[in-house]
């Protein structure tokens, strides 16, 4: 018979949890006014609010943490991960952060000016704020097939040309310091990019004279689903397919704790020495020293060994398979989903499971809640809560897609850990029909309010 597959790993250390009661779980999320955020993580069985920044490191990794350079300025530690970058993504200079979003800090803080326009294919959260907070905006330009959870096509994350075009014709060239490519789409569901819609997004974007930027937190996942889903990438190694998406950019911006698989990281790249030293002061002025940015030394050993390694194919095979295998289940179940499975996570249709709960009350919200209470697992809404209010207009946005997102942390969890989930899934689906009302907010921050948004129940 053939062999069953098997995962390309062996464990060394694990980690205790502590199952909960619904008793207990009732108090704690009312306690934590109904945001998961506030929950503590000892209170939480099986978290999956984020992969960022909650993989488990290779052995490899923590070897290399022991080299770090912990010098302030010139550390080899800095090198060591500049050639790792120069190898894979081809990008001459770049400036390391402690994280994602304080590389768009780096890179907005040099680009933007208020009453700019920066298009791109559903923006996430902290990119929008980023971009909101200087008083710009951010058009959503992605494909409309997005929308709809339960169509099946292999890129779902594109970027819709004939929409940005648009926005190129439309406005004078000099509003628009740039086009975010996110790879892959985290907002639309954890949907890839093909390379196709990659290299004519480039071309679009260099015929109007507009720098491309690719948000790259899932660059590896991407690259992957090139590989096995598109035309002419089988034989191709990740390594090769990614050197050729980032031809095509002129910036990248990261953060290194999902793709890179480090606790904490990220960095700017870009092709511009000119930008690079734009960028530089706010660099220092923000995040610490160019060699250095905000990570320790042992960090960016860290990262440079995570880079190498989950751009091989058979880490990313074992990653996306477990995400897959919740999809699967689900299926069995018949419950909605953003299809196909995303690279990262599933992301739970919530306006096709509770359909009598008004938007006005938060609909993806109230599904993270459920779920918490049925098993004490912690996912994140990608919903109304997350697009804000307008900047304008102060109303609510109610984006066309309700999400609760499920992510899956990198190695730690097991099969049968994914099974209790969609167990949990399935049971909340199964009396849908008695959850009618959801909640209200009593307390909201201007701007990226899910992080603490309070909220009382209805």
């Amino acid at each position: 018979m053939e062999l069953p597959y098997s995962e390309p790993y062996k464990i060394k250390v694990t980690e205790a949890i502590r199952t909960s009661t619904r008793a207990e779980r009732e108090t704690w999320i009312r306690e934590a006014k109904y945001n998961l955020f506030k929950v503590r993580s000892e209170q939480v069985t099986i978290d999956l609010l984020t992969d960022s920044g909650t993989g488990s490191m290779s052995d490899r990794q923590w070897a290399a943490m022991m080299t770090g350079d912990e010098s302030y300025a010139g550390a080899s530690s800095y090198f060591r991960l500049k050639q790792v970058i120069e190898n894979i993504f081809g990008m001459p200079y770049f400036l390391p952060t402690h994280q994602g979003r304080a590389a768009e800090n780096v890179i907005f803080s040099a680009l933007l000016k208020e009453g700019d326009i920066v298009p791109g294919n559903s923006h996430f959260d902290t990119t929008k704020g980023h971009i909101e907070f200087r008083r710009c905006s951010a058009p959503d330009c992605t494909i409309d097939a997005a929308a709809d959870t339960q169509l099946e096509i292999p890129f779902k994350g594109e970027m819709d040309l004939n929409k940005l075009e648009k926005i190129f014709k439309e406005n004078p060239r000099e509003k628009i310091p740039c086009t975010v490519l996110t790879i892959t789409n985290n907002t639309a569901g954890g949907q890839p990019v093909s390379m196709k819609n990659i290299r004519e997004t480039a071309e679009l974007c260099r015929r109007y004279r507009i720098p491309l930027l690719i948000d790259s937190a899932r660059f590896a996942e991407n690259a992957y689903f090139i590989k096995t889903r598109e035309a002419g990438y089988t034989d191709k190694t990740i390594k090769e397919i990614v050197r050729e998406i980032y031809q095509y950019a002129d910036i990248m911006t990261i953060s290194a704790k999902k793709d890179g698989v480090v606790n904490m990281g990220g960095f700017v790249a870009m092709r511009s020495e000119e930008l690079m030293r734009q960028a530089m002061q706010f660099s220092i002025m923000c995040e610490g020293y160019l060699t250095y940015g905000g990570m320790s030394g042992r960090d960016l050993d860290a990262l440079a060994v995570g880079l190498d390694e989950n751009t091989e194919f058979e880490q990313l095979d074992a990653r996306i398979r477990q995400v897959k295998l919740l999809g699967d289940l689900l299926d069995e179940y018949g419950i909605p989903y953003q299809r196909p499975a995303g690279g990262h996570a599933i992301f739970l249709d919530a306006k096709k499971i509770l359909t009598h709960v008004p938007k006005e009350q938060f609909i993806a919200q109230t599904l993270a809640v459920e779920l918490y209470l049925e098993a004490g697992v912690r996912g994140v809404e990608i919903g109304s809560i997350l697009a804000d209010r307008d900047p304008v207009t102060h109303e609510n946005r109610y984006p066309k897609l309700e999400l609760l997102r499920l992510a899956i942390p990198r190695r730690v969890y097991t099969d049968n850990h994914i099974r209790v989930i969609a167990a949990a899934c399935r049971n909340i689906f199964e009396r849908r029909e008695q959850i009618t009302s959801g909640y209200r907010i009593t307390f909201e921050t201007p701007i990226l309010r899910h992080f603490t948004v309070e909220l009382e129940k209805i």
